[in-house]
């Protein structure tokens, strides 16, 4: 029988009784927190300044536009003129000409008839999932899947097949005896190993069986394809008629929000039944003007994309050559595997305490249960950054 994406049973103490203190409800959240602290599982927010010493190699701003002028100043053009907020959800008071503009530029760019505009990559995700499923759909969902889509497909009404990660024939064999409509669900560029699925391979799979194909390209566009418009345009699927990407505006674009791409009907089906869509206050002005103006930059300046990609080949190159179990990335995510959660706890905070800010994946974030560290190859790193980078993850590396 297939896995799914079902949550894991409840755990905790036994329901408080009348005699129990109010606050007695909430006791079997320190036995929750010791086994993390026993596991080395404890996540902290740590926030950071305006203007971090820190070389910044664990955020997701691929093309270092964050902070880039054009960007920040489409951002505070677009919150002078529209407002701090968007008052409302996208069908009342939400929508502005900038989100219009922005839709339109942004499926243009990556090659497909529409695009709609949501306050996350996260809600995009749930939005084309939910919407584009029902209840005899077969999803077929890679296990390397990120949290988003592995949640769209608990809250859909469908039935979810969870195959082994980028593995067409899997995907063909479940789809195989299936009589309804169906989903295949992949991440573009997966964002623990920075690996890329077989995109070519699951389309001809998903032709062959009347299935549709649902692709999360949050860290392909900007990286992959020419000048950076995405995994799907690399591989020739952008505008086909069974083709939906989901793409976030948080990492290459460095502003915040996501959208939906696909036929101009799955789109208008989206707006009519998507409920992170319908339900969800619009995405505010700031975060919009500051994603057109990264687009338009990135059309102007298509080399920053390779910059990214030959980033990512040149830390690999020289991590494995140091001897440090790193995985070859097909875009810009660079992963250099830990012995365990509390060796990369420690290695992430040596490294951050030599002056670089790298990430560290631990269980449960990681679907194989293997500890990370997790880099991110900007095209913004000079030689000297470059250099300096990997000096820090050699010399605090664990010793076997």
């Amino acid at each position: 029988m297939p896995q799914d994406h079902a949550p894991s049973p409840p755990r905790g103490a036994s329901p408080a009784t009348l005699a129990d203190p109010p606050e007695a409800a909430f006791d079997w959240i320190d036995e929750a927190c010791a086994e993390r602290h026993r596991a080395g599982l404890v996540r902290t927010l740590r926030p950071r300044p305006a203007d971090s010493p820190l070389l910044d190699l664990a955020s997701n701003d691929y093309l270092g536009l964050a902070r880039h002028p054009e960007v920040t100043r489409g951002a505070a053009e677009a919150a002078h003129r529209w407002g701090a907020g968007a008052t409302g959800s996208r069908l009342v008071t939400g929508s502005t000409e900038l989100h219009a503009r922005l839709e339109r530029e942004l499926a243009a760019f990556c090659g497909f008839e529409a695009a709609l505009v949501l306050s996350s990559g996260y809600a995009a995700n749930l939005a084309a999932v939910t919407a584009l499923t029902a209840h005899g759909t077969l999803v077929v969902s890679d296990a390397g899947n990120h949290a988003s889509l592995i949640d769209g497909c608990r809250l859909s009404r469908a039935r979810t097949a969870v195959v082994p990660h980028a593995a067409p024939a899997a995907v063909r064999t479940a789809l195989t005896g299936h009589d309804g409509r169906a989903l295949v669900v992949t991440d573009a560029v997966f964002s623990v190993d920075g690996d890329a699925a077989p995109l070519p391979a699951l389309a001809e799979v998903c032709r062959a069986h009347g299935a549709g194909l649902l692709v999360d390209d949050a860290h392909g566009l900007g990286v992959l394809g020419d000048g950076g418009r995405g995994a799907l345009a690399a591989a020739g699927l952008a505008g086909r008629g069974d083709v939906v990407a989901t793409v976030t505006l948080s990492k290459s674009l460095g502003s915040q929000g996501g959208a939906v791409l696909g036929p101009a009907r799955v789109i208008e089906h989206l707006v009519n039944t998507a409920r992170t869509f319908i339900f969800d206050t619009g995405l505010a002005p700031a975060a919009v003007g500051g994603a057109l103006a990264a687009l338009r930059l990135l059309a102007r300046e298509p080399r920053r994309a390779a910059r990214a990609r030959e980033v990512g080949a040149e830390l690999h190159r020289r991590l494995a050559a140091a001897g440090l179990a790193v995985v070859r990335p097909d875009a810009a995510v660079v992963s250099v595997r830990a012995p365990s959660p509390g060796q990369a706890l420690r290695w992430a905070a040596d490294c951050r305490r030599a002056g670089l800010a790298v990430g560290c994946f631990r269980p449960p974030s990681v679907p194989d249960g293997i500890s990370r560290l997790r880099l991110t190859a900007r095209a913004d790193l000079t030689p000297a950054q470059l250099d300096t980078a990997v000096d820090v993850i050699v010399a605090t590396a664990p010793t076997p």
